[in-house]
């Protein structure tokens, strides 16, 4: 590999990383909220949208998801040397 292509996959990789990293916070923040919804919005209506809790659940759900993507996405970029 030529030392211009080399550069450009290391700053692809480095945002790539960055989007990983970016998606495990905002699931994690995801995850606690939902979890304050759960736990302080029972029975109790959200803007409209439904009922707080299930809301919680959903959001819940997400976040832990979205956690969990984005560190598998860390592992391997990190594995395959783009980070």
């Amino acid at each position: 590999m030529t030392e211009r292509g080399n550069k450009m996959a290391k700053k692809q990789g480095i945002g790539l990383a960055l989007i990983a990293f970016a998606l495990y916070i905002i699931g994690g923040i995801g995850t606690f909220g939902g979890l304050a919804l759960i736990y302080f919005m029972k029975n109790k209506d959200l803007f409209g949208w439904g009922e707080g809790r299930s809301l919680g659940y959903l959001l819940f759900c997400v976040g832990l998801c979205l956690s969990v993507l984005g560190v598998l996405l860390m592992r391997l970029f990190r594995n395959r040397g783009l980070a």
